[in-house]
């Protein structure tokens, strides 16, 4: 028997972080399906532009409408291994979707023949492959965590997704990556604005926080994805490199840069003010920063011998530590990108 790598359906793939773990499911050989509204004349240029780059690299495009279309949602379910869904927060109980699908289907359960000829790339190969969703966490840890009522709100939508899976009996991974890396060394520290000599710093700038490197992300949930040891765990991404607080941020990167900048705090006061007076969505990004930058939320619990810290399960790929994150930005600059709330 020839053992092949899991297909997996990605759910949100256009999207932030989607794009980047479409990526490496296609550069890590997985045959991988991207599931996108069809293309209209109103469809931003960019995605139609990101997709076709997608399906050059060898990714199916799977253009079958919404996701209340429930026998295509199924049908489309049925061909694959894994599902991972990266959707944003307007679109986070729509996964509730997506899980019922995953009833139907009957196909996302565990240790299994893959059926020959459901994907062009198993038509005359039987193989071993774990089957499993990933929903779309990639954030703190929900089920450790509390914060100011707009972002608890999210956070408990979050929690409704995880609930249900474990009631349905899909086997899953939890993936908890904490702060995206290049997203928020521009927010805080705006390195493409050469001009700017002043940094905000949110409360004392004490607080512990855990910046990953999208790649990395992105490639260690691949991994987890076909690895039977994250079957229904929760995996903590905490590399002991990543761990940084905003004033060592900024200290490292006068650092590297040579520049010196005047440190601008905002208070915990202040921020608990404006995520009680701000509109909703608006509130939400607020109530993250509080969490994260103020409280540390990141940092104050300990990984329980259920959890799984990633780094140390996989050995094999080379994390990017915040040291070296700091030095692409020097060379390559991540474009800075803004979070979808509504």
């Amino acid at each position: 028997m020839e053992s092949v790598l899991s297909s997996i359906l990605i759910f949100g793939g256009t999207g932030y972080i989607g794009r980047y773990i479409v990526t490496a499911s296609i550069k890590m050989g997985h045959p991988t399906y991207v599931y996108s509204r069809p293309m209209t004349p109103q469809t931003d240029p960019s995605k139609t532009e990101l997709l076709k780059g997608f399906k050059s690299m060898g990714a199916h495009i799977v253009q079958v409408g919404d996701l209340d279309e429930d026998e295509k949602l199924v049908s489309v379910i049925q061909q694959v291994d894994v599902v991972i869904s990266t959707l944003a927060y307007p679109q986070v109980l729509d996964q509730l979707k997506i899980i019922d699908a995953i009833k139907v289907a009957g196909t996302i359960k565990g240790y299994g023949s893959g059926p020959i000829g459901s994907i062009p790339f198993a038509t005359t190969i039987i193989s071993k492959r774990f089957s499993r969703f990933l929903p779309s966490d990639f954030g703190v840890e929900e089920d450790r965590v509390t914060a100011l009522p707009p972002f608890q709100e999210f956070l408990d939508k979050k929690k409704i997704i995880r609930r249900a899976i474990e009631a349905a009996g899909i086997p899953y991974t939890f993936v908890s990556a904490n702060c995206f890396g290049a997203y928020f060394v521009n927010y805080l520290l705006h390195p493409h604005d050469n001009s700017n000599d002043t940094i905000t710093v949110y409360g004392s700038g004490l607080a512990k926080v855990v910046l990953n490197y999208e790649e990395n992300i992105a490639l260690y949930t691949i991994k987890l994805a076909d690895d039977p040891t994250a079957c229904n765990r929760i995996v903590i991404f905490r590399p002991p490199g990543n761990v940084i607080s905003q004033l060592e941020l900024i200290a490292l990167w006068e650092k590297k840069t040579g520049r010196s900048f005047k440190r601008v705090h905002v208070s915990e006061e202040e921020i608990v003010k404006l995520s009680d007076t701000l509109p909703s969505p608006q509130n939400i990004p607020v109530g993250i920063l509080h969490a994260i930058f103020v409280k540390g939320v990141l940092m104050n619990f300990e990984i329980g011998n259920e959890d799984i810290e990633v780094s140390k399960l996989y050995h094999d790929i080379k994390y990017h530590t915040i040291d070296q994150l700091l030095d692409i930005f020097l060379v390559t600059p991540p474009s800075p990108a803004s979070a979808a709330f509504e």
